[in-house]
């Protein structure tokens, strides 16, 4: 395993869109492992191929819950609306006011390539469609409600 280079925004990698994953090989299980290091590492809540520059799609998510692995992610159904601050790791030391569904079915394929569907709300909902969102080569900063400010670091 090993710590990736986030992409910062302005990097124009972030602006283009992922390719689709065809098979699970070595190559690719390293990028997963090292993408998980790479998020934990951050303190992030998840992870795009993308923002480590690769242009898979890919996504890394734990919301506290544990590691989710999305691999060709789909959202099938969205309800609700919650609004709220929204940060990411391309973006450092920023967060805005984002709306975004409150309720997110989402279809991917796991680490064998298997089919699966998986549902979130809040937090988990957020993730899922802030972190498709990049494989499309959207940054949250695009759907900001007012203007960006800047995010205040409590000491330890």
């Amino acid at each position: 395993m090993a710590i990736r280079t986030i992409r910062i925004e302005g990097d124009e990698i972030l602006n283009k869109k992922s390719k689709p994953v065809k098979e699970m090989t070595p190559r690719n299980e390293k990028l997963i492992s090292d993408m998980l290091e790479t998020m934990y590492d951050a303190e992030g809540v998840g992870l795009a191929a993308v923002q480590v520059g690769i242009l898979k799609r890919i996504v890394t998510i734990d919301v506290g819950e544990g590691p989710i692995i999305l691999i060709n992610p789909e959202i099938i159904e969205e309800d609700g609306e919650q609004r709220g601050y929204e940060g990411c790791l391309s973006v450092p030391g920023k967060r805005g006011i984002v709306t975004r569904p409150n309720h997110v079915k989402v279809r991917a394929q796991n680490e064998k390539m298997e089919f699966f569907e998986i549902e979130g709300t809040e937090l988990l909902a957020r993730a899922f469609c802030h972190e498709i969102a990049h494989l499309d080569g959207e940054l949250y900063i695009s759907r900001v409600e007012g203007s960006l400010e800047d995010v205040e670091y409590e000491e330890e």
